[in-house]
C-alpha cells in the first residue's frame, strides 16, 4: 500500500540560543503551493524577524522538496531543516523557523546547530500518523445503475464521493486510496453503462 508518514497538525516549538530565539513551526501541506502559502504568512507575520528560513517535502514518492536560508549563510540553515524532516521520514510537511537575533554571532556551525534543533523540536511536537496516496475518479452513469455504483463504492473503506449530480444521467466524482482504486475502479466500469 502507498502509505506515507506526516503530521495531524500544525506544532510549534521555542529554542533559544546565545540570546537569539528560534520559533518553529511544521505544518501539515499536501501541494507545493500550499506550502509557499504557508512560507509567505509566515513571512509576514514575522516580518519583525531577522530571517524566515524553511524548507518543505511534497509528495508519497517525497520527490518534491526546496529549502532556504533566506538570507543566513549558504547551507545553514534550509539544509539542516530539510534533514531533519529526511531524518524523520516526513512529507506533506513545510516547516518555518524564525529567527529573531539576540546580538552575538552563533557561526557557521552553531546556525547549523540552532536550526537543526529548531526543527527537530517542532516536529518532536507533532503527532505523526500514517496518510495513503488517494486517487480520484470521475465516473458517468444512468440513473437506473445508481444503486449499483453505490452498493461498490460503500464496500470500499476508504472509497468517498466529493461531487455528484443526478439527472438521467449522473455525475459522480470519487476519492479512494490508490491501492483501493485499482480494484474498485474497473468493478465500477465493468457496470452497464457506467462510463
Amino acid at each position: 500500500m502507498a502509505s506515507y508518514q506526516t503530521i495531524e497538525s500544525e506544532s510549534t516549538a521555542v529554542f533559544r540560543e546565545k540570546m537569539s530565539k528560534f520559533i518553529s513551526f511544521a505544518t501539515p501541506v499536501s501541494t507545493v503551493e500550499d506550502a509557499k502559502a504557508v512560507i509567505a504568512t509566515t513571512t509576514n507575520k514575522y516580518h519583525d524577524a531577522r530571517h524566515v528560513c524553511w524548507a518543505y517535502v511534497i509528495g508519497a514518492d517525497r520527490s518534491r522538496y526546496l529549502s532556504s536560508d533566506n538570507g543566513e549563510p549558504s547551507g545553514t540553515a534550509g539544509k539542516p531543516i530539510l534533514g531533519q524532516i529526511n531524518s524523520a521520514g516526513l512529507t506533506d510537511i513545510v516547516i518555518c523557523v524564525v529567527r529573531y537575533f539576540g546580538g552575538i554571532k552563533l557561526g557557521t556551525s552553531g546556525l547549523i546547530a540552532a536550526y537543526r534543533e529548531s526543527a527537530r523540536l517542532a516536529i518532536e511536537a507533532a503527532t505523526i500518523i500514517t496518510a495513503h496516496e488517494m486517487s480520484r475518479a470521475e465516473i458517468t452513469f444512468p440513473y437506473l445503475a445508481m444503486n449499483d455504483v453505490m452498493r461498490l463504492l460503500k464496500m470500499s473503506p476508504s472509497a468517498k464521493i466529493v461531487d455528484q449530480q443526478f439527472d438521467n444521467t449522473c455525475r459522480l466524482t470519487f476519492t479512494a486510496t490508490s491501492d483501493e482504486m485499482a480494484v474498485l475502479l474497473p468493478r465500477v466500469k465493468a457496470l452497464d453503462g457506467v462510463t
